[in-house]
C-alpha cells in the first residue's frame, strides 16, 4: 500500500513539472513578459514580473490542492474576529478581492492569447492554405461562436466534476 502511494505520488509530480515547463515554455516563447515591461515602460523590473508568475502560479497550484486554506473569509467570519458588525464589510472586501483577480486574470488570458495568434499568425496561414479569399469575418466569428458553444456545454453539464 505505501509503495503504491509512493508511486503515485511520484507520478503526481512529475507530471506537475512536466505541465509546469509547459507552461513556462510558452510564456517564454511569446515572450509575454518582455511584452509587458515593454509596453509599461518598465524594463528594469522584468526580473519582479518574472518572479511575481512564478510565485503565482506556485500559489495557484497550492490552493488547487490544499484549497482548505484559501477560504480564509471564511474563517474570519466564523471566528468573528473584527466583530458581529463587520460581516457584511469582510463580504463586500472580498466581492472586490474576487472583481480585482478576475479582472487581472482575464487580462493575463487576454494577452496571452494574443501573444499567441500575433506568433502563430494561425488565420492568415490558414486561408492562404485552403485558398479562402472572401468572408474571412465570418471565419473568425464562426471559431469564436464554437469556442463559446463549447464553453457554455462545458460549464452547463459540468463535465468539469464528472470528468466526461
Amino acid at each position: 500500500m505505501v509503495g503504491k502511494q509512493l508511486l503515485l505520488g511520484l507520478i503526481g509530480i512529475s507530471a506537475g513539472i512536466l505541465v509546469s515547463a509547459g507552461v513556462f515554455t510558452v510564456l517564454l516563447a511569446v515572450g509575454l513578459v518582455p511584452r509587458f515591461a515593454g509596453k509599461t515602460h518598465t524594463g528594469k523590473k522584468i526580473f519582479l514580473y518574472e518572479e511575481m508568475v512564478v510565485l503565482g502560479t506556485l500559489a495557484g497550484d497550492f490552493f488547487s490542492v490544499f484549497e482548505r486554506y484559501g477560504y480564509v473569509g471564511g474563517w474570519v467570519r466564523q471566528r468573528l474576529l473584527f466583530g458581529v458588525g463587520t460581516v457584511s464589510a469582510w463580504q463586500v472586501i472580498s466581492g472586490i478581492f474576487v472583481a480585482a483577480f478576475g479582472l487581472f486574470a482575464g487580462i493575463f488570458v487576454g494577452c496571452l492569447a494574443l501573444a499567441i495568434a500575433e506568433m502563430l499568425n494561425s488565420i492568415p496561414i490558414l486561408t492562404r492554405r485552403i485558398g479562402y479569399r472572401h468572408g474571412l469575418g465570418i471565419m473568425v466569428l464562426a471559431i469564436a461562436l464554437g469556442k463559446l458553444a463549447g464553453s457554455l456545454l462545458y460549464f452547463m453539464k459540468q463535465v468539469y466534476e464528472a470528468g466526461l
